[in-house]
């Protein structure tokens, strides 16, 4: 078959060509060629499995923030810590919560990209939510972590509760657990990040990494995003730069492993990923998984934010986090499809809480 295919891939180049560039001109149409073969012969191998599939629009209805008339797009990605099934080895811990919540904001043109991360314990009013599938009706709460969303109403719920705090509808969302995690980043090849320092929660994440480089394998990725305690002050939104910092350096793989390099591997990451996530329908086939990868590769990295949702303690919890005023103006922004005002980036800044692991981004 691949004989067959590369005969009907020959480029045919004009001899006026410079040679050079001909023959990257041919480099490109063969492989784009090889790709959309590859394609369609993974799929019609039946190797294309589908992900759980969730119909937001449907089952949410009509009572939700508009659409986005600009063309602009927004991704909820939930980690959940369920030890349900596959999970059971990582502990014993009742329900699920999604402790790593990131809001994707891809802007009409495709150029630029913001990822806003959520911290777990932030308190939001949410609407009364009934998931339609496997909860029952929730009604609304005066306040309540919008992180517990995740297990007490499903992912419906924990995407009406973001709406809610945001005011910017979700288009899609992509909810993985541990070993869902591992398996992406294994097919992925690993991911690589450099610490400033070790890392040594034995007794938290299981994660043990001396200062320096590391290839990061899927548990030690999971370790990765997980480790808390034993780095920096310790809190959750110290843990959200580990967290940023892994965001930052997958982009960059997926940047790395575009269509030019080794098709038959997209379709391989493509079709686990696919098995290992919970998503809406609009991201539960191949080719909808695909074009979201390729919105997210061809951004430069440059014009990839990511920045961390600005609160403040809560006067009467202390253990709970509010969105400052600056929050409000960010969310607007990104409603707008604009850039984040300056003085709002400082704003932000300058209440991030730095983890001294990882380096701050440029």
């Amino acid at each position: 078959m691949v004989r067959n295919l590369r005969r009907e891939m020959e480029p045919r180049v004009q001899s006026g060509c410079n040679g050079r560039y001909a023959s990257l001109i041919a480099k490109i149409s063969a492989a784009s060629l090889f790709f959309f073969y590859a394609m369609a012969w993974w799929a019609s191998e039946g190797h294309v499995h589908s992900t759980t599939r969730i119909n937001l629009n449907a089952l949410l209805g009509s009572n939700r923030p508009p659409t986005s008339r600009s063309g602009a797009s927004n991704i909820v990605v939930l980690g959940s810590d369920s030890r349900s099934g596959l999970n059971a080895s990582y502990g014993s811990v009742s329900g699920a919560r999604s402790d790593m919540i990131f809001v994707v904001h891809f802007r009409a043109d495709r150029r630029k990209a913001t990822v806003v991360s959520i911290p777990r314990d932030t308190l939001v009013t949410p609407p009364k939510c009934n998931s339609k599938v496997t909860y029952p009706q929730i009604p609304s709460a005066s306040r309540r972590p919008v992180n517990e969303a995740l297990g007490v109403g499903g992912p419906l719920c924990a995407v009406r509760s973001i709406e809610a705090l945001s005011g910017l509808r979700m288009d899609h969302f992509i909810q993985v657990d541990f070993t869902g995690f591992r398996k992406v980043v294994d097919a992925l090849g690993g991911i690589e990040v450099t610490t400033n320092q070790p890392i040594h929660d034995l007794k938290g994440s299981h994660l043990n990494l001396d200062a320096g480089k590391h290839h990061l394998n899927g548990e030690q990725a999971l370790g990765f995003v997980r480790t808390r305690k034993s780095v920096g002050d310790g809190s959750d939104l110290g843990r959200i730069q580990l967290q940023q910092e892994f965001i930052r350096q997958t982009l960059r793989k997926i940047h790395d492993l575009h269509v030019l390099t080794d098709p038959f591997k997209i379709i391989q990451v493509a079709n686990i990923t696919m098995q290992a996530i919970t998503a809406d329908s609009g991201l539960a086939s191949l080719s909808q998984l695909l074009s979201l990868a390729k919105d997210a590769a061809n951004i430069d990295q440059k014009n990839i934010r990511t920045v961390t949702l600005p609160v403040a303690p809560d006067r009467k919890d202390v253990n709970r986090v509010t969105p400052v005023d600056a929050a409000r103006r960010m969310w607007q922004a990104l409603k707008s499809d604009t850039d984040i005002p300056p003085d709002v980036m400082a704003i932000i800044a300058s209440q991030t809480v730095r983890n001294p692991v990882v380096s701050s981004p440029d």
